[in-house]
């Protein structure tokens, strides 16, 4: 089924090819052409390996000559190598050539060109029977049809006869031995949306009601094209995005930084064939927010040009209650009961822009350069309405307020990236080398009205409180990877990498009293600190028959220098420490194939949480840094099953497991104030003694008739943290497990429906982070301490395409079908009980617009004119000298 597919989606643009085929093209015995999408390069040298420059290269094709009755060669292309001996040649038929070489002094040389497209291999998942992701599909493998002859020798031996070979694979589900990758380019579902729109579809992603990302229960980083981002999921358009590469268990070639979470890999959409291409997008939502932008690329001859801008206005509604009990049991006061009933809103709009530019210098060598600049202002309020009931010993005291908020934030963020890469004559050895910038501005100015009522409902009066707060942050990384085939089935990898971190932060409290203006004691927090990582790391990959392995080691370092409130600096230096990774892979018969990798990482505690500083800027939530931390160890190992069946669906089954000793967890502690004369709870950090978790993830992709395919993950864990050195009161190992469907069905008249569903049981909550924070956590919930309760949800959306070539895209969706993705988290310890439940924008509609135009797929590449063309025909008795 799968190879009558690809031959009938060959043929339909083929016969589309036909009107714009090059006058020099060839055509067969019937007349029909042939469709020029190849793409061959390479460098012509001597004996010595010197280029041999203004060498005449001529491609001749067979074409049947209808007066003769014969097939005779004509001239289909020519040109002369450069000065340095490269040659390039576009636009080339499937088959059917011959390329003929000569200079003065060497010998002739002649080769045989052909084009062979193989279709997608065991691991991949069959294209879908939307025509438009065939269309994607077949576009990719044109893509593909790009080959370096490599070094091409003239010498006074014979002829040498090679046949060039082109292999393509096509996927939506991309298995490789340490990473999944998951094509989100089509996913209706996210048109108009962001980054966090995208992770809902993503198999294996959890995604909370704040738009935190988790993955198998803990908190992954999160990269852009391979490096570290200071930029949120928030924050990066869902139409900026081409893929998101999924890695549970990152090898010796990847950060070892994040602890027992993995790694989440955006990579934006970037433009790799010749032409030009561009894609115009509107929508708004129910709520009153909207969004547009659009990006254009072209590339000609060496310089390939990209740019992307896009605006995104959003107006977010929260309605959520917060229900804690104290228990201090005191001489004077037994339990404090608060209840707090809110309602938040967050408007505001952000832009996205990119522009990246790549020179190609030779055939084999590429410079990079790109920039993003991101800008954001929202005006976040929220109305509270709150009581509290102190029992004490002799009665009960009864209190009622409500808090206003009104406040603006305001962040900018810029990246700029530079790169190079370089291809050697052998096949696969490459050099890279890069530079990563990234900066990030923020602002925020808040205003808190409280008021405050008796127990007789009488106005007791008010207090207002402002909080302006101001930081930046820096990323800075460079890294340079080199990879050599030692031979067919052999390659060593090896790089170096150093990352250079700078926070600085300032926050200000201030009570308002009428026109008087004072700081509040205690509640200023200016702080900076410089975090470096040193890291270099080596890895071998090989296969012995169906057997294949990949083995690495990384060394990392690391360092930091805070400074809170000018009172002193605090230093921490942590050792070389050695990560290694074994990734294992044994093919079976019948398309099937079975892995075992393990790996060992570190999560470093960031400044915030050492810091021995007790903020009580909000009195719902004070917190407190821990200076005694130590660093967490994770060791990782898990094993997977796949197996390609049927009409190419596709069944992938893990196991996992992980051990983390000295778990940084939030944690909870009483403590009496002997200034306020009162007993406070303490948000703070601490190690617990270790951690286990373990579970099983199975991934399903079903291509059941020609109108409907699916994608099911379900993923089955159970975790527990042993804090026995902290408190005997300790919460018991929890399984849980977590459930996503995808569907696409296809309808008549170009329409296609999405349905999503996503289930999550109860739960443990986040053991951390899992990487580096820029502030105070917002929340009390303590990972070691708490759970969140069962919730489900479901989305679905519907596109319909039309005007020529199906350029036109209309798409109408709608999340929280049925209002049941509230979040409801139980955080408890031995004096301290609190339910957090949150609803945030329900049955949210959008609709979308989006109009591709340039000449795209195929169409792409790059045809001469018909009169260079024409001038080539009437060449063809130059033969093979010019």
């Amino acid at each position: 089924m799968k190879k009558i597919l690809l031959a009938f989606v060959v043929v339909i643009i083929s016969v589309h090819l036909f009107a714009q085929y090059p006058q020099g093209g060839g055509a067969n015995k019937g007349g029909k052409q042939m469709p020029a999408i190849g793409h061959i390069y390479g460098k012509v040298v001597d004996s010595a390996d010197k280029p041999v420059g203004q060498a005449t290269i001529v491609l001749v094709q067979n074409k049947y000559d209808s007066i003769s009755k014969k097939t005779k060669q004509i001239l289909f292309k020519g040109a002369t190598t450069e000065a340095n001996g490269d040659f390039d040649f576009s636009d080339l038929p499937l088959f059917g050539l011959t390329m003929k070489i000569s200079a003065i002094g060497y010998k002739p040389y002649e080769e045989k060109i052909s084009f062979q497209m193989k279709p997608p291999t065991t691991t991949s998942v069959a294209p879908s029977s939307d025509p438009s992701k065939q269309t994607q599909n077949f576009s990719s493998m044109m893509g593909a049809l790009d080959k370096d002859l490599g070094n091409i020798k003239l010498a006074a031996d014979a002829n040498q006869l090679q046949t060039v070979t082109v292999t393509t694979t096509t996927s939506s589900l991309k298995m490789d031995i340490d990473k999944k990758t998951f094509n989100v380019d089509k996913n209706i579902m996210s048109s108009g949306g962001t980054a966090i729109d995208v992770m809902k579809n993503v198999p294996s992603v959890q995604i909370d009601i704040d738009g935190n990302v988790k993955l198998r229960n803990a908190t992954p980083q999160i990269y852009i094209d391979g490096r570290p981002t200071t930029l949120s999921l928030d924050q990066i358009p869902a139409d900026a995005i081409q893929s998101v590469e999924v890695i549970t268990n990152p090898s010796a070639k990847y950060d070892a930084s994040g602890g027992n979470a993995g790694i989440l890999n955006i990579i934006l959409k970037k433009n790799k064939k010749t032409g030009y291409n561009g894609n115009l997008m509107t929508g708004v939502d129910s709520r009153g927010g909207y969004n547009f932008g659009g990006n254009f690329a072209v590339r000609q001859g060496k310089v390939n040009l990209t740019a992307a801008v896009m605006v995104n206005d959003r107006k977010n509604l929260t309605k959520g209650t917060t229900d804690q009990l104290y228990h201090y049991d005191t001489l004077n006061i037994k339990d404090v009961h608060t209840f707090q009933n809110t309602e938040s809103k967050n408007n505001g709009a952000f832009m996205f822009g990119r522009l990246g530019l790549d020179y190609f210098v030779t055939n084999r060598t590429t410079l990079s350069l790109a920039a993003i600049r991101v800008h954001g202002e929202f005006k976040p309020t929220s109305e509270s309405d709150i009581t509290t009931d102190s029992i004490l010993n002799d009665g009960t005291l009864h209190y009622a307020g409500s808090r206003i908020s009104n406040g603006s934030r305001t962040f900018n963020a810029t990246g700029v990236q530079a790169g190079m890469v370089h291809n050697f004559a052998k096949d696969g050895e490459q050099l890279t080398a890069d530079g990563n910038f990234f900066s990030g501005k923020n602002s925020g100015d808040q205003m808190y009205l409280n008021s405050n009522y008796d127990a007789n409902g009488n106005f007791i009066g008010t207090s207002t409180q402002q909080q302006i707060s101001d930081g930046t942050n820096q990323f800075l990384t460079i890294q340079t990877d080199y990879t050599n085939p030692l031979s067919k089935k052999t390659k060593l990898e090896a790089g170096l990498r150093a990352q250079i971190n700078k926070v600085e932060n300032d926050n200000q409290t201030y009570n308002i009293y009428g026109s008087e203006i004072s700081k509040v004691p205690g509640t200023e927090i200016a702080y900076h600190n410089d975090n470096n990582v040193y890291a270099a790391y080596a890895t071998i990959t090989s296969s012995i028959k169906d057997f294949g392995y990949e083995a690495g080691l990384r060394a990392e370092s690391s360092n930091y220098t805070g400074v809170l409130n000018d009172t002193g600096n605090f230093t921490h230096n942590y050792p070389i420490s050695l990560f290694p990774s074994v990734f294992l892979s044994y093919k079976l018969k019948n398309r099937q194939e079975i892995q075992a990798n393990f790996s060992r990482r570190i999560n470093r505690p960031n400044f915030f949480q050492l810091i021995p500083y007790t903020d009580r800027s909000d009195s719902l939530h004070i917190t407190r840094g821990n200076p005694d931390l130590v660093p967490e160890f994770t060791n990782s190992f898990e094993a997977s099953y796949s197996k390609t069946y049927g009409k190419n669906n596709s069944f992938l089954a893990s196991l996992y497991y992980k051990h983390t000793t000295n778990l940084i967890t939030s944690f909870q502690q009483l403590e009496y104030n002997s200034v306020l004369d009162r007993i406070e709870s303490i948000n703070t950090y601490e190690n617990a003694n270790s951690a286990y978790s373990y579970g099983a993830e199975l991934t399903s992709v079903d291509y059941v008739t020609k109108w409907w395919d699916f994608n099911l993950n379900v993923n089955l864990y159970k975790s527990k943290i042993n804090t026995e050195n902290l408190t005997t009161f300790q919460q018991d190992a929890l399984l849980s497990w977590f459930a996503k469907w995808n569907n696409n069905i296809k309808l008549p008249h170009n329409f296609t429906i999405q349905l999503s569903a996503n289930y999550q049981s109860k739960t443990n909550l986040p053991v951390n982070t899992g990487g580096q924070q820029f502030g105070p956590p917002q929340s009390a919930q303590s990972a070691s301490q708490g759970y969140i309760l069962p919730y489900w949800t479901a989305d679905i959306a519907i596109k319909k395409t039309f005007f020529k070539n199906q350029a036109g895209a209309l798409t109408l969706s709608m999340n929280d079908i049925f209002r049941t993705g509230a979040s409801e988290q139980v955080s408890f310890s031995e004096n301290f009980y609190q339910d957090y439940y949150r609803l945030n924008n329900p049955q949210l509609v959008r609709v979308n617009f989006s109009y591709r135009f340039g000449k795209m797929d195929v169409s792409l590449f790059k045809r001469q004119s018909k009169n260079q063309g024409q001038g080539l025909q009437d060449a063809s008795q130059m033969g093979g000298t010019r």
